[in-house]
């Protein structure tokens, strides 16, 4: 699946929209502190763990519209005080040839 975050991919062309899609994540640095020493190399795990959750679900949710690629992905990443991440990715859907 091609997944990108400007409106077209170069060499393809969008031959129907299938729709928008989404995935989100949560995750809680806490779940990460036995695995890795530093403060700022737990915050970078948490966030990766958070946008791969996220990523897998848009992919997931864009192959149950049978699409084979998503557009224009954008994503955003908001913290509580500093021990919860959420993450949100939203893209359309679409068939390319």
């Amino acid at each position: 699946m091609i997944l990108t975050t400007t409106n077209t991919i170069e060499g393809f062309k969008i031959i129907e929209y299938k729709g928008i899609v989404t995935g989100t994540s949560f995750e809680m640095k806490t779940k990460f502190s036995f695995k890795v020493e530093k403060s700022k190399d737990i915050t970078k795990a948490v966030i990766n763990e958070a946008k791969e959750h996220a990523f897998q679900e848009l992919q997931d949710n864009a192959k149950n519209l049978n699409a084979n690629a998503v557009v224009g992905i954008s994503f955003d990443i908001e913290t509580v005080n500093g021990s919860y991440f959420f993450v949100s990715v939203v893209g359309t859907a679409v068939n390319v040839a």
